[in-house]
C-alpha cells in the first residue's frame, strides 16, 4: 500500500495545531499550542487575541509537528485545513497558511469541516466501523448528532437549538465563580456530589426529533442558586455540579440511543471535548451494554481541538478524489 502523509491544520477558536497522519490511521505527530491561560483572566476565548496567537503559533507548530515526524514539507501528500465552523480571524490564519504551503507545494487542498473532524478522531489507530453509525459530536461549540451512511457523507440529524452542552458547563461554571474553562472543574466537583440530591430539567428530552437545547437547564441552575441564597439556605455546590451533569448526560443519552432505534444502527461514535467527561463515558457504556451497541470514544487528548483528527478525515477526503479549490472561503456556522 502506497504510503499517504496529510499534514492536518486546525486554528478554529484557541488552539494552534498541525499534525502528521500517515495512510487515514497513523499519527505520527500531534502538536497544540493551547491559549487557555492566555484567555482565564477574561472568563472565555477573545477572538481578537486569539487570531493573533494563531498567526505567532502557526509556523512553529507546523515545524514542529514535521520535526517530530522525522519528515519535511516535501514528503507531504496533502494538506488538511478547517475551513470553518469557527472563529472567524482564527480561522483565516489557519485557511491562508494552509494554501500557501500548498500552492507551494503543489500539493492537494483539503477542507475539512470542524465538527467532522471529532467523528474522526476516534478511527487513529483504529479499524474504521461498518456504516451507517451515528456520531454525537459534544463540545464547548457544538452538540450534534449525526448520520454516517458511508464514510464521507454525513447528515445532520439533531443539534442545539441554543447553546453547546460545553458552553452551559462554561456558563455555569463562570456562575459559580470558577476559572475558565469550567468543564473540568465542574466534573471533579460532580465526583464529591449526589446526582439525585436536586432535580433540574431535561429539555426536549421527549421531542419528536433529534434536537437538543440546554439554556433552559443552565437558567434553571441559576434560578435554584438565586432561590437558595434569597432564602439564606446553605448549598452543597459539589451537589449542583452533579445534578446538573446528570441532566445534561441523560438528555445526551436518551437522545441518541433513541436515534439508534430510529435508524437501525449498532455503532456509535462520541467527540468533541465533552467527550472526554468521565461520567458520560461510563453513562454511554452502560446503556450501549444493555442495547448492544458498539461504542468509540477518542483518547481524551484527541477529544479537544487538534489537527490529528482532521488530517485522518483529510485523508479519506483525498483517497475518494475530493480536494478543494484555492478559493476555498472560511465559515463561522
Amino acid at each position: 500500500m502506497k504510503e499517504t502523509i496529510i499534514l492536518g491544520i486546525e486554528t478554529s477558536c484557541d488552539e494552534t495545531s498541525a499534525a502528521i497522519v500517515k495512510n487515514g490511521r497513523y499519527l505520527l505527530s500531534n502538536v497544540i499550542a493551547s491559549q487557555t491561560e492566555i484567555h482565564q483572566k477574561y472568563g472565555g476565548v477573545v477572538p481578537e487575541i486569539a487570531s493573533r496567537k494563531h498567526m505567532e503559533f502557526i509556523m512553529i507548530i507546523c515545524q514542529e509537528a514535521l520535526d517530530k515526524a522525522r519528515l519535511t514539507l516535501h514528503d507531504i501528500d496533502g494538506i488538511a485545513v478547517v475551513p470553518g465552523p469557527g472563529l472567524k480571524g482564527s480561522l483565516l490564519v489557519g485557511l491562508s497558511f494552509a494554501k500557501a504551503v500548498a500552492f507551494a507545494l503543489e500539493k492537494p487542498l483539503i477542507g475539512v469541516n470542524h465538527i467532522e473532524g471529532h467523528v474522526y478522531a476516534n478511527f487513529l489507530d483504529k479499524e474504521l466501523p461498518e456504516t451507517p453509525f451515528l456520531s454525537l459530536v459534544v463540545s464547548g461549540g457544538h452538540t450534534s448528532l449525526l448520520l454516517i451512511r458511508e464514510i464521507g457523507k454525513l447528515e445532520v440529524i439533531g443539534q442545539t437549538r441554543d447553546d453547546a452542552a460545553g458552553e452551559i458547563f462554561d456558563k455555569i461554571a463562570k456562575y459559580l465563580g470558577f476559572n475558565y474553562p469550567g468543564g473540568p472543574i465542574i466534573e471533579e466537583l460532580a465526583k464529591k456530589g449526589r446526582n439525585d440530591a436536586i432535580y433540574f430539567p431535561r429539555p426536549l428530552l421527549n421531542s419528536d426529533d433529534f434536537d437538543f437545547s440546554f439554556s433552559g437547564l443552565k437558567t434553571a441552575v441559576i434560578y435554584f442558586m438565586m432561590e437558595e441564597k434569597a432564602k439564606d439556605n446553605p448549598v452543597n455546590v459539589s451537589n449542583v455540579c452533579a445534578s446538573f451533569q446528570k441532566a445534561i448526560i441523560d438528555i445526551l443519552v436518551y437522545k441518541t440511543f433513541k436515534a439508534t432505534r430510529m435508524f437501525k444502527v449498532k455503532t456509535v461514535v462520541i467527540g468533541g471535548g465533552v467527550a472526554a467527561n468521565e461520567s458520560l463515558r461510563k453513562e454511554f457504556l452502560k446503556e450501549a451494554q444493555k442495547k448492544k451497541i458498539t461504542i468509540y470514544y477518542p483518547p481524551k487528548k484527541l477529544c479537544t481541538d487538534n489537527a490529528a483528527m482532521i488530517a485522518c478525515a483529510g485523508f479519506y477526503k483525498l483517497e475518494r478524489g475530493i480536494i478543494d479549490s484555492y478559493n476555498l472561503e472560511v465559515f463561522t456556522k
